[in-house]
């Protein structure tokens, strides 16, 4: 199949978002590469102003909209990192956002994009039930919608963090993703294996709804129950009606690993104590894959996509303390 996003999307993507998005650096992990053997470096997209690499994708929406869809205001369903995203492209670029939420979105995700001047509407107990509410925004009030992963714009925007790694690092033969609904993977992927075709692309979720592995399992998109996970980030379906990044995930990902949520915290605390990074649960899980020895074939030169930092200090400082943390302690 030819991915639906290319090379090409991803490099106009990365000349619309100059000066609005920052190239964030790929560091070496001396802690990871002494686990694994391997020569491990971070991507740490969790230093997008933002806090996560949802800016790449929410930024090349937005600039991309016209003048009088700038002039509807924008919406989107968030499990707070692409919401906060949207919010801070769209407070620079003066379009007006509201940001559907569920409850369990945490409270400081939802605070942190309240800040930046967007409506921050909470709505039900899972993603889903929030993008009804998005959806009424469009049909009723006109809004455009800027979705958090299928969509074009927003898949080639997110694959230039994958577009960096390869410049960055041509060496490279691995890169481990974090997984959700699939538009960093997607984009990533279509990024790295145009540049290095024999690169293996990783995607890696928790093992409590991870909806992308549930569907490509199955061979379609296929609802799966929301639950709390420490990497509420990656929580949500991908959409049974699915159109860019299921088809993308099935022909370019090599490899998809889920990790508990055990393996998250020391995960967290590993990156923490090890290579002072404090990253939310959704953005330790590469590291998690690594550190459970749970990849096959590694590689013997491997990027860890670090994606954010939005976790609640309070919950975080529990986590990286040793105390073992009730997942349902994550939602708002």
């Amino acid at each position: 199949m030819e991915p639906v996003v290319t090379l090409p999307d991803i490099e106009a993507a990365r000349t619309r978002i100059e000066g609005h998005v920052i190239r964030t650096p790929l560091v070496p992990s001396p802690s990871l590469s002494a686990v694994t053997g391997a020569d491990v470096r971070l991507k740490l997209d969790l230093l997008q102003p933002s806090g996560a690499f949802k800016l790449r994708g929410a930024t090349n929406a937005l600039l991309s909209l016209s003048p009088a869809d700038r002039a509807r205001g924008v919406t989107c369903c968030s499990t707070g990192n692409h919401g906060r995203a949207v919010a801070y492209a769209a407070g620079r670029l003066g379009i007006r956002a509201v940001i559907c939420m569920s409850r369990l979105v945490p409270a400081n995700k939802v605070r942190a994009i309240e800040a930046l001047g967007a409506e921050a509407r909470i709505v039900g107990r899972s993603q889903d039930e929030a993008a009804v509410e998005a959806g009424r925004l469009v049909a009723e009030e006109g809004m455009v919608m800027i979705p958090p992963f299928d969509h074009r714009d927003v898949v080639a925007g997110q694959g230039t963090c994958g577009l960096e790694i390869v410049e960055d690092w041509p060496e490279v033969d691995t890169v481990i993703v974090p997984l959700s609904g699939g538009g960093l993977i997607a984009g990533v992927a279509a990024a790295v294996k145009a540049r290095r075709p024999a690169a293996r692309i990783v995607g890696v979720s928790m093992d409590r709804g991870a909806a992308m592995q549930a569907s490509l399992a199955a061979g379609h998109p296929v609802a799966v129950e929301e639950v709390a996970s420490l990497a509420d980030s990656l929580g949500g379906g991908i959409g049974l009606d699915n159109r860019i990044t299921f088809a993308m995930c099935r022909a370019l990902v090599d490899e998809v690993i889920l990790v508990d949520e055990a393996a998250i915290a020391r995960a967290m605390r590993h990156l923490y104590r090890a290579e002072q990074l404090v990253a939310e649960g959704g953005a330790a899980v590469g590291a998690a894959a690594l550190l459970e020895r749970s990849v096959t074939r590694p590689g013997g030169h491997i990027a860890v996509i670090v994606t954010g930092r939005g976790v609640d200090m309070d919950l975080f400082t529990r986590i990286a303390s040793g105390e073992d943390v009730d997942p349902a302690a994550v939602s708002g």
